[in-house]
């Protein structure tokens, strides 16, 4: 009687040494990782917008100026923009299930998150440079 060796791994997976758990382990933790961060940077953003709306324009230009501020609001940005591009790679790709549409979708989600995230970069850097 032969004895059968039964694997799930393709041979591919084998010779990359790629198995479950080893491809999204990345993602999981930079999931993870931007969300710890953003809990710091969104109470000091919400700490700006309510310092910042109780100024006149001026001292509102002048406080997102202030590099300590400018270099928090940044941190925001992209911190936030990667995070909120994960969340939503994760849902496209668990929800939709045609190919095409799903890569689709996962290439409109970051070219979205770019443009989102170098607006406004581009916005708090022309501000702090009072340009």
């Amino acid at each position: 009687m032969s004895q059968f060796h039964f694997s799930i791994r393709t041979p591919a997976k084998g010779v990359r040494g790629l198995g479950s758990a080893k491809s999204g382990t990345e993602h999981f933790w930079r999931q993870r990782v931007t969300a710890v961060a953003m809990v710091p940077l969104a109470l000091a953003f919400v700490a700006i917008v309510i310092c910042a709306s109780t100024r006149d324009y001026e001292s509102a230009r002048a406080l997102i100026a202030n590099p300590f501020v400018a270099i928090l609001l940044l941190l925001f940005v992209v911190t936030g923009a990667v995070h909120g591009k994960l969340g939503v790679q994760i849902v496209i790709e668990d929800y939709i299930h045609h190919e095409g549409l799903k890569v689709a979708a996962v290439i409109a989600n970051i070219l979205f998150t770019v443009v989102v995230a170098v607006a406004a970069v581009f916005a708090v850097l022309k501000i702090s440079f009072g340009v």
